[in-house]
Parts: C-alpha cells; structure tokens; sequence
C-alpha cells in the first residue's frame, strides 16, 4: 500500500493536542480480523471497543468502517476505530477459570467498562505540545506485542507493554513487564503503547508491525529520533485498561502467593501482553483533533468536535456472533487453552 506525499504532509502538519478519552464495552468474543481475518471464532477471546461495524473480515481498502458503523461506543463521535486487547482470567487451585471484568478508568467510572485511548504528540502531560505528527490514514492497522512470550527476554523487544498494581485506583508506578506477583487492593491496570515511527508507504504489513518502529535512538518518552527506515512520527497511541481483580482477592490463590491471572489465550506470565489497532476515524477528523489546543485536562467540544456523554457510549454494543460461554466458571480457556507458564 501507498500513500503518496504522506511524508511532506506528516513535517508540515503542526499537533497541538494531546488526546485522552475512554471507549465502553463494544463486544467481549473470539474475533480478530486483524490477526485471523475471517476466522469465527479466533483462536481466544478479545475485549473490542469503538464502532459497531466491526467484524470478523473488515477488509481493509474495501471496509469503510465509518460508513459501515451506526454507532460507536468511544467518547469522540466520529472515532469508528476499533481498539482490542485479549482478555484476562483469574485461575482457581481446581484448576477452573472465571474472567476478570473491567472497570472504567478514572473520570470514567461510569462507563461500561472499555478501554482508555491516548494520541500523544510529545510524552509529557503538559497542554503543549510541540512534536509535529501526522493522522492515521484510512485502512491503517497495527499491532503490538507476542502473544508466544514467556520470558523477560522474549518481552523486552516491547518494553512498552505494562502492568499497574492499584494500591489505589490512581496509583501509576511502579510499572511491571510481567503480571504483580501479590493481590492488588483495587484491581490491576494494563498499559499498551504503539510504536511512534511509521514508514510511511504502507499501511499494514504481514506481521502488523514491520511498517512501525520505535525510535532509533532512546524511546518516545525521550523523544528519539525515528529511524530513516520509518521516518514518518506519528502520535503514540496509548491504550489503559483497569481489570477489576478485587473480587478474586478474597479467594484462595497459590500457597505461594504467586500470580493466579492468565491471559485468555494461556499465558500466565504476563509477558506476551498485547493489543490491536484499526483506525476509523470519520474523513479527517483525527487530524483535526490533533490539531486543535484540546488537552485531556480540558472540554475538547470546546474546539468544535463531537463529543459522546458516558450514557451515549454505553448504549452502543454488539451482540457476539460467537456463542459460547465465556463467563462462568470453566474447566478450560475458550478456544481449549491451559494456563502456561515461564519454560524451566
């Protein structure tokens, strides 16, 4: 895929903003059509937010996800993008699995669970923002992490891809690659960043991730330069999930107080977190966004974009085209996965 001129657009276009907003519950089933387009069900259950239209092919080039959506479960009205990450499971000593529901972040306790979206030009949480970034294009996707990681080595290659024990529900450090080895008063919070250097001519790649990079130099927290291979910056997309694993702290966890979660498609140790991305932002609406002096701290209806209330969100779901029980007590993982841990 092409998309001619993008570089000369991407140093012109100044950004300003610096966008945190939340997404409600869209779906909680086995699609992926990003990873396994087409396939009903996927191999493990995925927790998906933003527009309805989404499916298990979404062909990209073809699927014009704003056109398809009636609705979208994301505070930005005209974000019909889709966001997903697996799910996680609390494993009981019989052996049983239950899942881990999800709590609304912050100012958005109300929310049907869902995900917290952030557009970053620059990773400092001050209204300006100076790095000059370009908007996602249309048919743009991208994913993150390695669902075979079982090792610190095997995860470090996505340094980016974090876990939060809540001491309290806005504790932010310390920041670990693999799952809290102790019971977290107020839950447990994920957090997913995206590489922030894009190459500018494709839109996806065979593994979804080639087309991206990280910095050459440093990281995007410390503003590294993109390498030549991927010139393009673009603003790091940033996904914050809370797992609500307080009700499961009342039960009986190992007699060695290790960690009893697993991801929905086995990992139990935490490293081979990881997350989707397709974008579906409505004509040029991202840019304009990003454009504008909107700041989490701060209305951004103020600057003349549509803006969803708490209520608005909820109310936008779908049902699973799976039909499967994913919820009560099971002897295995949907998709017939065990919890498996760190090679020996």
């Amino acid at each position: 895929m092409q998309w001619k001129g993008v570089l000369a657009l991407a140093l012109a276009a100044p950004s300003s903003a610096l966008v945190r907003f939340h997404c409600s519950q869209l779906v909680t089933e086995r699609l992926d059509p990003l990873v396994q387009p087409g396939s009903i069900p996927s191999t493990h259950v995925h927790q998906i937010v933003g527009g309805n239209s989404f499916n298990a092919s979404m062909e990209p080039g073809v699927y014009d996800m704003p056109a398809e959506s009636t609705c979208t479960s994301c505070q930005f009205s005209d974000d019909f993008s889709n966001y997903w990450t697996a799910v996680l499971y609390f494993r009981a000593q019989n052996g049983s699995y239950k899942r881990v529901p999800q709590l609304g972040n912050n100012q958005f306790t109300s929310a049907n669970g869902g995900l917290t979206i952030y557009y970053m030009q620059d990773a400092i949480y001050e209204p300006e923002q100076k790095s000059n970034v370009t908007a996602f294009k249309p048919g743009f996707r991208m994913f993150i992490g390695d669902v075979y990681a079982r090792t610190l080595e095997q995860a470090a290659r996505y340094r980016q891809l974090t876990y939060t024990c809540l001491d309290t529900f806005v504790t932010r450090s310390p920041e670990l690659i693999a799952f809290p080895q102790r019971k977290c008063k107020e839950g447990i919070m994920t957090s997913l960043r995206f590489p922030t250097c894009w190459d500018g001519k494709n839109l996806d790649s065979p593994d979804h991730m080639a087309h991206m990079s990280y910095p050459e130099t440093g990281t995007f927290e410390s503003a590294g330069p993109c390498p030549s291979t991927h010139p393009v910056r673009t603003a790091q997309v940033m996904y914050e999930v809370v797992w609500d694993t307080k009700p499961f702290n009342n039960l009986e966890w190992p007699a060695d107080g290790s960690n009893p979660f697993v991801w929905s498609f086995g990992d139990a140790t935490g490293y081979a977190n990881h997350a989707d991305y397709v974008f579906g932002w409505k004509g040029d609406s991202l840019q304009r966004v990003m454009d504008s002096p909107c700041h989490f701290k701060t209305n951004c209806a103020e600057y003349g974009h549509k803006m969803q209330s708490i209520a608005e969100m909820n109310k936008c779901t779908q049902k699973p085209v799976v039909d499967e029980d994913i919820d009560g007590w099971l002897p295995v993982l949907p998709g017939g996965f065990q919890a498996e841990y760190a090679p020996n």
